[in-house]
C-alpha cells in the first residue's frame, strides 16, 4: 500500500531499475559455442566435452540449456516410435561422411551402423567402400561386436542387398552375395517402405548422431586414427543413459537373447 499510494501521489511515472547480471561460468565460451553450432549441428554433449577439456568446471546443463536457446530452431513432425522385444530386430543404414585423403589420394569415406532395436547398443564402421562384400563384412563385425543377432534384420532398398522388389519379399530378387550370407545365418532381412525413413527411425537417429556427436568438426590424422577414436566413442555412448529407454545399452544387451555366432570372425574394432 505504501508503494502505491507513494506513486499515486507523484507526477513522475516510476522507472525499474536494471538489475546487474550475475556473472556464469559460460560467459568466457558462449561465443566458441555460437561459432561450433554455426559451422555444425553438433550435440550438446559434444559442445559441453570440446569446452571442458579447454577448463570449463561448470555442469553440463547450463551448456545444453544454452545450446537449446541458440540453436536454430526447426520443426520436426512427431513420429510414432515402434519398439521391438528383445533379440527380435536390428537397423542397419549406410551414411556418407565426406572425404578423406588416403595416401595422398581423396576418397570418399562411408560411414556403416547397426543398432539392436531393444537395447539401442550401438555399432559403427568407418570404410572406403560400400560394394556387397565390404558391406556383409561390416555385418559379421557387428555381430562379432554384439555377441550374435538378432532375429530380423531392417534395410533400405539399396543394391547391396535388393535387385529387384516384389509386394512379398520372398519374391523378391536379391543381391546374390547378400543372399547367401542371410540365408547361412539364418535372419530375415526386412525392407522398410520406400520413402519413409521414419520406418527405421533408430538407425536413422543413430547416423545423424555418429555425424553431430563423432565426426563433425572432428580432427582426425588417418583411418587408422579415425577407428581409435571411434573405439573410445563407443565405449562411451553405449554406456550412458539412452535418451529414450532411460536405460544403459550395455546393460539392457545382457537381456537381448541373440543368436550366436558359431565361429569368431576377424574384426576391426573390438568390444571391450
Amino acid at each position: 500500500r505504501r508503494t502505491v499510494r507513494k506513486y499515486a501521489k507523484t507526477s513522475v511515472p516510476p522507472t525499474s531499475k536494471k538489475r546487474k547480471r550475475k556473472s556464469s561460468k559460460l560467459d568466457n565460451y558462449k561465443d566458441y559455442i555460437i561459432s561450433r553450432l554455426n559451422a555444425h549441428p553438433l550435440t550438446a554433449s559434444r559442445i559441453y566435452r570440446e569446452i571442458k577439456d579447454e577448463g570449463f568446471t561448470g555442469k553440463y546443463t547450463i551448456v545444453k540449456d544454452f545450446v537449446r536457446s541458440v540453436r536454430p530452431k526447426i520443426g520436426v513432425p512427431a513420429v510414432y516410435r515402434y519398439e521391438t522385444k528383445p533379440g527380435k530386430q536390428s537397423q542397419v543404414d549406410w551414411g556418407e561422411c565426406g572425404k578423406i585423403e588416403i595416401d595422398g589420394k581423396i576418397r570418399k569415406l562411408y560411414c556403416f551402423a547397426m543398432v539392436l532395436g531393444y537395447s539401442r547398443i550401438r555399432y559403427v564402421e568407418f570404410t572406403l567402400s560400400i560394394d556387397a562384400s565390404t558391406f556383409i563384412q561390416c555385418h559379421l563385425n557387428a555381430f562379432d561386436f554384439f555377441g550374435g543377432y538378432t532375429e530380423e534384420i531392417l534395410y533400405d532398398n539399396i543394391k547391396q542387398i535388393i535387385i529387384k522388389r516384389a509386394i512379398k519379399s520372398t519374391e523378391s530378387e536379391w543381391n546374390s552375395q547378400f543372399e547367401q550370407f542371410f540365408r547361412h545365418f539364418g535372419f530375415t532381412p526386412r525392407l522398410c517402405r520406400p520413402y519413409r525413413p521414419q520406418t527405421k527411425g533408430k538407425i536413422e537417429s543413430t547416423i545423424g548422431f555418429v555425424k553431430r556427436d563423432f565426426f563433425m568438426g572432428g580432427n582426425f590424422s588417418s583411418l587408422s586414427d579415425l577407428d581409435s577414436q571411434l573405439v573410445s566413442w563407443l565405449k562411451r555412448v553405449n554406456s550412458n543413459i539412452h535418451g529414450t529407454t532411460q536405460e544403459i545399452p550395455e546393460v539392457r544387451l545382457k537381456v537381448e537373447n541373440l543368436n550366436l555366432i558359431g565361429m569368431p570372425h576377424v574384426h576391426r574394432l573390438q568390444r571391450t
